[in-house]
């Protein structure tokens, strides 16, 4: 598979990712099934797996898709060092709500549950899941940088941010990935210039829902430009936006989640399809409603 870099000082990975979070959240796959998906997506090239604790059910359930990554990773025969696993802390599931928690000791806490479930000494990624509005940013990510020096993250990355979000980061600590969400649908990541700053430096952008998200992917197939699309190249609606999305940025790295084997390797088949300039171009102006 194509392979763009991860960030600065960082390995290249797959262009596609897997994101993990419908393998644990309601309607979840049972174990084994959601293995054979995370099997399937590496066998299919991905070297990039997105996780979170809070990819769960409820607060009793934390670290569930990290648990399921580290049984997948120990089950699968390919080599385990050649995938980055990418987590995040900062959120919570009190009754299966997400709320906010950036607060220095809960991001501690959370990152040493994560090292537990992932049954690793040290975390390739680590994410803060999003600002916290009542914890001042640079002390959310004062704790990350903390927890690089002690050698328990490799990376730093940051998720639902804007650029001066970004900037104020990254004059605490090098930040290596920003995951923010990006599709059709949704591109306030174009218009607020965080693909262009990413790409300005070196940042790897992870584009997380890059189809909308479940209920708006089932608009895709009747989308009148992109199954013209679609049709023309013989291939799915769901490829074809994956590989728009690939389009916009020369740091941009996709993460589509998956319930199905079939689903993930259709995501996989998208970082080889070539999108001319006037197909690229017939989707930007394109509406795409989310009503």
């Amino acid at each position: 598979m194509n392979t763009r870099s991860l960030g600065p000082n960082a390995p290249y990975v797959s262009v596609v990712g897997l994101g993990g979070m419908p393998l644990s959240i309601q309607g979840r796959p049972a174990i084994d099934a959601g293995v054979r998906v995370i099997h399937a997506s590496l066998d299919a090239g991905m070297t990039l797996l997105d996780t979170a604790d809070v990819y769960c059910l409820d607060d009793n359930d934390i670290g569930h898709n990290e648990r399921l990554i580290a049984q997948a990773l120990r089950e699968w025969p390919g080599e385990r060092d050649s995938i980055v696993v990418a987590t995040k802390g900062g959120l919570t599931r009190p009754e299966g709500r997400w709320d906010r928690n950036g607060h220095p000791e809960h991001l501690r806490r959370a990152c040493e549950k994560s090292l537990q479930a992932l049954a690793v000494g040290r975390i390739d990624l680590y994410q803060l899941h999003a600002p916290d509005p009542e914890v001042p940013l640079e002390e959310s990510v004062g704790t990350l940088a903390d927890l690089r020096q002690e050698g328990k993250i490799r990376w730093i990355g940051l998720s639902n941010v804007s650029v001066a979000e970004i900037k104020q980061a990254e004059s605490i600590v090098p930040i290596v990935t920003v995951q923010n969400r990006l599709s059709p649908f949704f591109r306030e990541a174009l218009r607020t210039g965080v693909v262009e700053y990413c790409a300005q430096r070196g940042i790897g952008f992870l584009a997380y829902s890059p189809v909308g998200g479940g209920r708006l992917n089932k608009k895709l197939p009747t989308h009148p430009v992109v199954a013209e699309i679609a049709q023309r190249h013989g291939t799915s609606t769901h490829s074809v936006v994956l590989a728009w999305v690939l389009h916009q940025g020369e740091s941009v790295i996709i993460i589509p989640a998956a319930r199905t084997i079939e689903h993930t390797v259709d995501s996989a088949s998208s970082a080889t399809l070539e999108l001319s300039h006037e197909e690229l171009a017939a989707i930007d102006a394109a509406e795409f409603s989310i009503a």
